[in-house]
């Protein structure tokens, strides 16, 4: 005869797991991003929405990203069965909302982005910001390499992302690694992973080869493998470094799995070996993140902002598993 009793499980589909502040990434609390409430509540991740697309050249609507990212992350819980995982156990982690953007702005916006990364990491905390189109990277590597002296960068994406300007305009989504380097970023420890497609200009190609920057495209990432591939980026990230930056935008994903972008890509990695790429590259110990790109308003069900939510945490699950290994 049944006692009546219950086992409670907060990683268990109850009303628990919906159950939280609204709005927040995975149900977190939502904080502010001062580091000294950040020390004072010993967090160790904070998320960042950074709801920018003002420097797409493409379709826009990433801008909406960072809420659709939210919003799906409610299906989804902190606890992996197939790893014996829970990232509970080693991360305290908050929500500390997103970016003040100023439209038609970009120069006021990465200020002000720059300056809650640099609060984030000044807590001691590694930021994990969501976007927004892949120009909001500037502000996070800005603020990374005045934390992290010699730090070093991987790129994941379709594109090269190396034009010095746009038209003149240096704050464009297509110039994040330029501005990485210009931020302090020494071009030999920079990798660009996955790329492929008929979007690669000649000269931004130039720029890789110029500056001495790692490319393993799309095609030599099947033919080597994800791990290889993953291990080799890291490595050039990790050489003398002191910190390793991961920017992973989502188009380097195949359109039949991530429709929802703005340059979708036909020939991408599928899901599976998006999220093996995310989960190796990790392993080596990020210290900052960023995931760009979603574009909820060009998705079909919600099937690129679920994708991302399971990235962020295989990249989280991924630098716990470096460690212990």
């Amino acid at each position: 005869m049944s006692s009546g009793a219950t086992t409670f499980d907060e990683n268990a589909f109850t009303g628990l797991l919906h159950a939280g502040i609204h709005g927040t990434f995975m149900r977190l609390p939502a904080m502010p991003a001062s580091p000294d409430a950040l020390k004072d509540e010993n967090i160790d991740a904070a998320v960042l929405g950074f709801p920018w697309d003002a420097m797409c050249i493409s379709r826009t609507g990433t801008n909406y990203g960072p809420r659709a990212i939210r919003d799906a992350s409610d299906q989804f819980s902190f606890y992996n069965a197939s790893y014996g995982l829970d990232l509970n156990d080693h991360y305290k982690m908050a929500d500390c909302g997103d970016v003040p953007v100023v439209p038609g702005s970009g120069v006021t916006t990465m200020d002000r982005a720059e300056a809650m990364v640099t609060s984030i990491l000044d807590g001691g905390v590694m930021p994990i910001t969501i976007g927004g189109d892949h120009s909001i990277t500037i502000a996070c590597v800005r603020a990374f390499a005045k934390k992290y002296k010699n730090p070093g960068l991987v790129l994941v994406d379709m594109h090269f992302d190396t034009a010095i300007d746009l038209g003149g305009e240096e704050l464009s989504h297509c110039c994040p690694i330029p501005r990485a380097v210009d931020a302090g970023f020494n071009p030999k420890n920079i990798a660009i992973v996955g790329t492929s497609g008929w979007m690669n200009p000649k000269s931004e190609l130039k720029y890789i080869q110029d500056q001495g920057i790692t490319l393993i495209t799309q095609e030599e990432v099947l033919e080597m493998g994800i791990k290889a591939a993953a291990d080799k980026a890291a490595a050039v990230a990790n050489n003398g470094t002191d910190g390793f930056y991961l920017t992973y935008d989502i188009d380097c994903i195949d359109a039949a799995y991530a429709p929802g972008t703005g340059v979708p890509s036909p020939g991408g990695f599928t899901s599976r070996e998006a999220i093996m790429m995310i989960r190796e590259l990790s392993k080596a110990g990020i210290q900052g993140l960023d995931l760009v790109e979603v574009s909820p308003s060009w998705d079909h069900d919600g099937i690129t902002s679920r994708l991302a939510v399971r990235l962020i945490l295989e990249a989280l699950a991924g630098n716990v598993m470096g460690k212990s290994a």
